[in-house]
């Protein structure tokens, strides 16, 4: 599994996981749209904390202008 997201990517994903754990507690923990923002947060701080995203690989894109080796 190679990366495919860029450093400000990653941030953006961590910043927009906060964003969404926040929004979720706020509307309350127990409500629908509150465990969609905590699968939303889950989702985002493990595509930023591995670097990778599934759906970049399916569209083929990349936002990391290393080349993996």
């Amino acid at each position: 599994m190679s990366r495919n997201e860029s450093p400000m990517d990653r941030v953006i994903r961590v910043v927009i996981a906060v964003a969404s754990a926040v929004v979720a507690f706020v509307v309350g923990a127990s409500s629908a749209l509150a465990i969609i923002l905590f699968v939303v947060a889950a989702i985002m701080l493990v595509t930023a904390a591995t670097g990778f995203c599934p759906l970049y690989r399916v569209f083929g894109m990349s936002t990391c202008k290393v080349t993996n080796s």
